[in-house]
């Protein structure tokens, strides 16, 4: 990472008002390295300028713990990709048991290789299919996280399965998402969710603004959830 991109780091966490350990950014900027080096050879991501990964990345996936306490919490990251928001928030917040949750192998092979660099502790690097380890991790988490791009629909029946009454699912979405949000509600529903609230926040030096969605897990998810993924595509709730 260049020093722009570090300097970008450092000033957008300070201004998002967190604390966290010394040698975060370090870590941060370690793993920042090793995507760009990985994405040479592996389509990881398309954003590829080292101060654009500082801020879009980072930044974005960071702003989450501002909006929830994760402190000593078991987290999900599912459809995790290259490592959005779960590698950021494991590496800010270290008390987090981390699972990271991605259908394709090399990246969970790139992820579990960066987190055994970095020394990093409780973090479980999975691959897997997300309806299927839904199915067999059901209310295990405290909170689910996806900065997927999948409608939400379908996102919630792959995530809510997989969080305790009384966790959350949380989606990062654009602020365009209202309409999505609206027709989402009725599979909100059917799976033992409920919207508690949505959060705008700005991506610190940026002009990005994003969105939280906070779901809660007021009920438990009908066994016969999540249907196998071709179904939820097909028929989604």
């Amino acid at each position: 990472m260049t020093e722009q991109a570090l300097e970008i780091l450092r000033q957008g966490l300070d201004r998002l008002g967190l604390t966290y350990p010394p040698d975060a950014v370090e870590r941060l900027a370690l793993y920042g390295d090793r995507l760009l080096e990985k994405n040479q050879v592996m389509n990881l991501t398309a954003i590829t300028d080292p101060e654009d990964v500082a801020s879009l990345h980072f930044l974005d996936s960071a702003a989450l713990l501002t909006l929830a306490d994760l402190k000593d919490k078991t987290v999900v990251d599912v459809g995790t990709g290259a490592g959005f928001p779960g590698m950021p928030l494991k590496i800010l917040e270290p008390s987090i048991r981390m699972t990271l949750l991605d259908s394709l192998g090399k990246r969970i092979t790139f992820l579990q290789e960066v987190c055994d660099e970095l020394g990093l502790q409780n973090v479980q690097c999975v691959h897997a299919r997300a309806e299927e380890f839904a199915a067999e991790h059901r209310q295990s988490f405290d909170f689910a996280v996806s900065r997927a791009v999948a409608n939400l629909s379908v996102l919630c029946e792959l995530c809510l399965p997989l969080v305790k009454a009384g966790g959350y699912f949380l989606s990062m979405k654009s602020v365009e998402s209202d309409e999505e949000l609206e027709s989402a509600k009725k599979a909100i529903k059917t799976l033992g969710g409920q919207v508690e609230r949505t959060a705008d926040y700005q991506i610190p030096g940026t002009e990005v603004v994003h969105r939280v969605i906070f779901i809660k897990k007021i009920a438990e998810t009908p066994k016969k959830y999540p249907r196998p993924f071709a179904k939820i595509k097909k028929n989604p709730l």
